[in-house]
């Protein structure tokens, strides 16, 4: 009597709306007032159309409520587009992209030596590249006062330097004591070596072992954790470093202060 089954009818499906972005300039109906305009911005959750005019109507972003060439839409404000990370280098800085490195100036750091300037490398060199500083090593600190009289440190020739186990009493605070230059800055860590300001955890110790005084520090490292050549450990301390993370805060605080000293105007 009522011929097809009314539960098998295509009757029940409902049509799908598509959403659209509603991005800038692009030209819409308002299916109720039939209000034609291309979006401009928005206002209070409600999209702002402009007809050809220059007249403005806001209207709210309800389901299938606008036409796009004919055809039922609904509009939804586009997603904000996503910022861009800013990149940090390995000191923590904010990385400063596309810009060369700056010709090298009079100003110098000074390290101890070439381990120390590997890692100075390591963690500061972007800095250092952007501020056209360059950082030398010295074969240990024992003439450091007749090397900064032949540096002949000035205004714009000024000079910092990283000494390594900086603590009082020791032949390095006296040594470092000898030079009273202003335009030198001379400061540094209590560690005995660069090695060792480097966090243990990293290359895989709960803690740098000890070694007795009058024994060659580095072979003692060398011995008591079993690598064979000081090379090889340094390549693995090297290894484990990527960033200031990585280092002990006294030597962060140290070059943060060498870098500010020989970078000011």
């Amino acid at each position: 009597m009522y011929g097809e089954d009314v539960l098998k009818g295509n009757w029940r499906k409902r049509r799908t709306v598509p959403e659209v972005d509603a991005e800038r300039d692009l030209v819409v109906e308002d299916a109720e007032s039939g209000f034609c305009g291309a979006v401009v911005g928005f206002e209070l959750g409600a999209v702002v159309l402009e007809d050809r005019f220059g007249k403005r109507r806001n209207f709210p972003l309800a389901p299938a409520a606008f036409l796009l060439d004919g055809e039922t839409v609904t509009l939804r404000k586009p997603a904000a587009p996503a910022q861009a990370q800013r990149r940090i280098t390995a000191s923590g800085s904010i990385a400063v992209d596309n810009v060369p490195a700056q010709v090298a100036k009079a100003s110098r750091i000074w390290v101890e030596g070439i381990h120390d300037a590997a890692l100075v490398e390591r963690i500061w060199g972007d800095d250092l590249r952007i501020e056209g500083i360059v950082v030398e090593p010295l074969d240990g600190i024992d003439d450091l006062a007749a090397a900064v009289r032949d540096f002949r440190p000035g205004s714009r020739r000024r000079l910092g330097v990283l000494v390594d186990h900086l603590v009082a009493g020791s032949k390095e605070s006296r040594i470092v004591a000898s030079v009273t230059d202003p335009n030198v800055m001379v400061t540094g860590h209590p560690y005995v070596d660069i090695w060792q300001a480097v966090k243990p955890e990293r290359v895989g110790l709960s803690k740098w072992p000890v070694i007795p005084p009058g024994r060659p520090w580095k072979e003692g490292i060398c011995e008591a954790v079993g690598v064979r050549e000081p090379a090889d450990m340094w390549r693995r301390i090297l290894r484990s470093v990527s960033s200031y993370r990585d280092v002990e805060t006294p030597l962060i605080n140290s070059m943060e202060r060498l870098i500010d000293f020989v970078t000011v105007p």
